[in-house]
């Protein structure tokens, strides 16, 4: 019997062609180093690779990772070509299905997914399924061709309803063969994950919405009045996220805030600037309007935080 049950797990998901990346053991969260503590040595030598990125189907590279320790293991739903449909439980008594499901006998997600498919005169779908440790369910799709879905929570914009998320790219789901809290998740039924249904595919895509225009030769000529330290550490930042790939850009596009929002912390770079300038590279690099600007705060306020930390 193998002494590394999840080592095990880990390579039957390659087999399928999954990519895969090593949770702490017991846990759902990554056990990579983030990018405050980056060696930048091995595969991050060119900069920072985040769990996306880093993400393996490579036998080897799995095997010398999980002999370390018994990883859970996390799966990269983007890299896999997977649309993953996370069907959860209600987590106490108060958490109760608002008006718009109350009113249907609706308990929990696979309730509301149930729900939708009366709606759109559809059959409930029958795809590779895992059963959570909580009890819920992952319903795993074959991700559309021509399409880059990202993920969604509960009914927030795209979303499908209470009590479902769905993980595609930036987005990862912890595999069968791992336990959280002594609860393994588990297979429940052993098929081959179907395309993504049309239907599910058309409320998932989300509505095209009007886009910013970044005047680029405004920005930079407001930035060139900051003094050639800045305008060529803006320069270098917003070259790196034009030039990322599918894949890393939204990590590129987090690392190169933080790095401007150290100079906006030290009073050099305006915030505005460094915001229209990095929302400007964003957009030529393919992100939508609204994952940059979150990402870009979200960049900023890092270093923000980390020079009022030192102070």
């Amino acid at each position: 019997m193998n002494s590394n049950p999840q080592m095990v797990a880990a390579l039957a998901a390659a087999e399928r062609g999954q990519r895969v990346f090593p949770l702490a053991p017991g846990s759902k969260y990554p056990a990579l180093h983030g990018e405050n503590d980056c060696p930048r040595t091995g595969g991050c030598e060119g900069g920072h690779l985040g769990w996306e990125r880093r993400a393996t189907a490579d036998p080897g590279v799995i095997r010398r990772a999980w002999q370390v320790a018994p990883y859970n293991i996390g799966l990269a739903c983007g890299p896999s070509g997977l649309v993953v449909v996370d069907l959860d439980v209600p987590k106490h008594r108060r958490d109760t299905p608002p008006a718009r499901w109350g009113g249907q006998g609706v308990t929990d997600g696979r309730d509301v997914l149930a729900a939708l498919c009366e709606q759109h005169g559809q059959s409930l779908p029958q795809t590779y399924e895992v059963r959570t440790g909580r009890g819920g369910a992952h319903l795993y799709f074959a991700a559309p061709t021509g399409v880059v879905l990202r993920n969604t929570c509960g009914e927030k914009g795209n979303g499908l309803g209470w009590k479902i998320d769905t993980r595609a790219y930036g987005g990862y789901v912890v595999a069968p063969g791992s336990v959280v809290n002594h609860r393994p998740y588990t297979v429940v039924n052993n098929t081959d994950p179907i395309r993504l249904p049309a239907w599910l595919l058309g409320l998932l895509t989300p509505k095209p919405t009007p886009t910013t225009v970044v005047d680029a030769s405004a920005v930079r000529a407001r930035i060139r009045r900051l003094g050639p330290y800045v305008d060529t550490a803006v320069a270098r930042e917003t070259a790196k996220i034009r030039e990322t790939g599918e894949g890393g850009r939204n990590d590129r596009l987090f690392a190169s805030a933080a790095a401007l929002g150290r100079l906006v912390a030290s009073g050099a770079l305006p915030e505005p600037d460094a915001t229209d300038a990095l929302l400007g590279a964003g957009l030529k690099a393919g992100l939508g309007e609204a994952e940059c600007r979150r990402t870009i705060a979200n960049g900023l306020a890092r270093s923000a935080g980390a020079v009022g930390r030192a102070a």
